[in-house]
């Protein structure tokens, strides 16, 4: 009788024993306190463009409310297909290499679940975006975290991927520019990367979502290396750089073999993502990349603003290449990675993310999101300083 019996025996293993997002905790801890500056949360302050808008308005009000084809709309997929190419060297079929979904976050819950059988072993350089561990595990994977350092950028190297490959080793996911550090990794970087991955016959998930917000350099995809385009599945989306996190669009490119596996679960799944969502990425494409220039020429700014003020208040931080995130060690403070966000916010109000929630190499770190304006930096910057002069 499900009255004498506690509902949580009904889940599976995987999902009870399955931790809250360690970022969301933080929000919650600082919901309803006022006068808080949130450096938690991994969004451009910047609003979509008006003119992406003002697109979405005109066909809201023509009817375009309906289902669009499961892979997403054809002229869609096209600009997506275009964009990479002339952007970074890629060379994709539109009609079944591309496959559109409700942001990047469903491409890569689409790929594990399309990859991962029980015991396979899934390889992460960490620290890393927090989803990849708890949504391998749904699904029997076996993650195997790879720790980066700040003294080499948080890059993956090829001697700390080896010393982790096994008989079960399966998938390399990779995320670069990285969330949480800011790393990069440049194709000079990933030529012995990719040469394993050959070598060990491993398919390799690349989560590109920051791929625009690059400073100093254009991003390097791994699978645009002689080979790598065939054993890769590139996720990507508009959230970041376009400024279009609520829309939730985003798309996962490869060979058409796996993108028609994937297909079929996003068929029975999301179905697919909101046409008016894609409306505005298409029109993003066709229109937005001056205004994507502008916002990147803006996080650079404020890029190096932050990081310089890290430094002067004590806190070491390895400059940050790509993404909007700065990922100080608060290593001179004596504090774990916890204690430090927490008191910030008890007794400064300002918001960061402890590092430890990203994985092995995290603790002795703080995230903190630099997209957020320059009078809020500013003041945030200032209480994080009288803060640390107070311990």
């Amino acid at each position: 009788m499900i009255g004498s019996t506690s509902l949580t025996e009904f889940l599976t293993p995987a999902v009870r024993d399955m931790e809250p997002s360690g970022i969301r905790r933080y929000f919650d801890y600082a919901a309803g306190r006022k006068d808080i500056i949130s450096l938690g949360v991994g969004e451009p302050d910047f609003v979509t463009p008006k003119p992406v808008r003002d697109a979405c308005i005109a066909a809201l009000e023509k009817g375009r409310t309906t289902y669009t084809p499961n892979a997403g709309l054809p002229e869609l997929r096209e600009a997506i297909a275009d964009y990479l190419g002339d952007a970074f060297g890629l060379a994709y079929d539109a009609a079944d290499e591309v496959l559109v979904t409700n942001g990047s976050s469903e491409a890569i819950d689409l790929a594990l679940r399309a990859l991962l059988s029980p015991g396979d072993e899934i390889l992460i350089p960490e620290p890393c975006f927090v989803a990849y561990s708890p949504i391998s595990a749904l699904f029997g994977g076996v993650t195997v975290p790879i720790e980066t350092t700040a003294e080499n950028g948080f890059k993956l190297t090829a001697e700390a991927l080896r010393a982790k490959l096994t008989p079960r080793s399966k998938i390399l996911l990779v995320s670069y520019p990285n969330n949480p550090t800011g790393g990069i990794m440049t194709r000079e970087d990933w030529l012995p990367i990719a040469k394993l991955a050959e070598e060990h016959n491993l398919l390799v998930i690349s989560d590109e979502i920051y791929a625009e917000l690059t400073y100093g350099s254009v991003h390097e995809s791994i699978a645009a290396l002689p080979g790598m385009q065939r054993r890769t599945l590139l996720v990507s989306g508009f959230s970041k750089a376009f400024a279009m996190t609520g829309w939730r669009v985003g798309y996962v490119c490869g060979p058409a073999e796996l993108v028609s596996a994937l297909l079929k679960i996003h068929q029975y799944t999301a179905m697919c993502a909101p046409i008016l969502g894609q409306i505005a990425a298409l029109e993003s494409l066709r229109i937005g990349m001056e205004e994507k220039a502008r916002m990147v020429e803006s996080y650079d700014g404020r890029r190096r603003f932050f990081v310089a003020r890290l430094r002067e208040i004590g806190l070491p931080c390895h400059e940050p290449r790509g993404s909007f995130y700065a990922f100080p060690s608060i290593a001179p403070t004596g504090l774990s990675s916890d204690e430090f966000a927490r008191r910030l916010l008890d007794e400064a109000g300002v918001v960061t993310v402890p590092g430890h929630v990203f994985g092995v190499g995290g603790e002795g770190f703080i995230r903190c999101c630099y997209a957020a304006s320059q009078s809020q930096l500013e003041t945030a910057l200032e209480r994080i300083e009288l803060f640390v002069q107070s311990l």
